[in-house]
């Protein structure tokens, strides 16, 4: 019994008694008269049960089902393990069609004893960084190698760029391990879908700032550059975009937080949908991208973006290029292969010997060359056949074999000369 009811009774047997008056058990109650009177006539006819309120132990009409509470506790502990309480709402509302809130599956979960790992949050003990006024003037870039495919495939790195003023994804890709190939995959869905980020937030990884970067050549000193500049900075450096070196984790702390949102919602959503392999994963990537900036992104300061032009062939610039020196014979040699530059109507382009073409390796994996500011197509020379000799008509040689008492067969071999010095050279030691 609650101490309220329990009041409640005490105060009844004491009015039904007469010990009480109505107004006084009005004041013990903070109750109007009428009330107290209305309970005085109850329990007088019922009992002290007429006290209890007529809806205890009767089911809410809106309470959830058993079955309901019992897919809840099947789902926590295999399809959607790992999912918190609200992610798990979302997932039970979009594949279950059950509208479920995240309150209600805690005190399930709670009920059947399955831990919550998402019930508490680490305190914060820093100062967060004020977002960016406008959409485009800061991106957050990094990767995160995890088990993202868990035991239905191998580790996998997860290429990304998130804006710091929407808190937008702008660009995700899976790869193998953390290399310049996602790095440029990420970048070039950015300008596809919005533009170009004016500032790159990353770490000190050497495929953002390179280890040399006091060593400069001729060339870039004489251009004006104060340090060496990678593939994907150069890349940046063409596009107009800046490089921000973040000295810690917590620094690009967007874009870390949102590593650990994605190993949770990702994982899960991807096991949904049975996704097994590299391929099947980033074409999962391209709606849930939508999905998740429908859901978390924010609104920034100023509503007008501030992201770079993308310029018009951005091929030519997301890319990697490589210098190589022209031939006498008109070609270039790159990675072991021997290459001729093709015209539009395919001829072969004249290059002026030890002139400086660049060779350009595409994301899709093809070829193609800058020389004097034209595009070219590459195609690999081949060398000739080598020509062999026609030949002539001759009679076959008869093959005949001599008589045996041919006189080549009694011909006497003379003594070898070098035996004969042998025998003189150790005459000549015997002395």
């Amino acid at each position: 019994m609650k101490p309220k009811e329990a009041k409640r009774v005490n105060v009844a047997e004491q009015l039904v008694q007469g010990t009480i008056t109505v107004s006084q058990a009005a004041r013990l109650l903070c109750l109007s008269e009428r009330q107290v009177k209305r309970i005085k006539k109850g329990v007088k006819n019922e009992g002290l049960t007429y006290l209890v309120h007529k809806n205890r132990g009767s089911k809410p009409k809106h309470a959830i089902s058993e079955d309901t509470r019992r897919e809840v506790v099947k789902l926590a502990l295999t399809e959607f393990k790992g999912a918190s309480c609200s992610h798990m709402a979302e997932l039970l509302e979009d594949h279950r069609q059950i509208l479920i809130s995240p309150r209600s599956i805690r005190r399930i979960l709670a009920k059947d004893g399955i831990a919550n790992v998402h019930s508490q949050k680490a305190p914060r003990r820093r100062g967060r960084r004020e977002r960016m006024p406008q959409e485009g003037m800061l991106a957050q870039i990094d990767a995160s190698p995890f088990l993202w495919l868990e035991d239905r495939g191998p580790e996998m790195s997860l290429h990304g760029v998130i804006d710091d003023a929407s808190g937008k994804v702008l660009g995700l890709r899976f790869e193998q391990e953390e290399c310049l190939s996602g790095y440029m995959h990420v970048l070039r869905q950015t300008a596809e879908n919005e533009g170009i980020p004016r500032q790159f937030y990353s770490d000190r990884h050497t495929i953002f700032f390179s280890p040399n970067k006091d060593k400069l050549s001729i060339e870039e000193e004489l251009a004006g550059k104060k340090a060496a500049l990678t593939q994907f900075g150069r890349i940046l450096d063409e596009l107009g975009a800046s490089q921000i070196p973040a000295y810690s984790p917590q620094a690009k702390g967007r874009v870390e937080r949102l590593w650990g949102t994605l190993q949770h919602r990702l994982m899960i959503e991807m096991r949904i949908a049975n996704i097994c392999s590299l391929d099947e994963a980033n074409d999962f990537l391209q709606g849930f991208i939508k999905k998740f900036n429908k859901q978390f992104a924010v609104k920034p300061a100023d509503p007008l973006p501030a992201y770079l032009p993308t310029p018009a062939d951005p091929d030519t610039i997301i890319c990697i290029k490589n210098k190589r020196k022209a031939s006498n014979g008109s070609t270039v040699s790159y990675l072991g292969q021997t290459y001729q530059l093709l015209k539009e109507n395919g001829s072969i382009a004249l290059l002026r010997p030890g002139s400086t073409v660049q060779v350009l390796t595409h994301l899709n994996g093809f070829l193609s060359a800058l020389y004097e500011g034209n595009r070219f197509s590459v195609q690999v020379c081949t060398k000739a056949d080598p020509v062999t000799p026609a030949k002539t008509c001759e009679k076959p040689k008869s093959k005949t074999k001599p008589a045996d008492n041919h006189p080549w067969r009694n011909m006497r071999t003379p003594k070898p000369i070098a035996s004969e010095i042998e025998l003189y050279v150790k005459k000549r030691c015997l002395r």
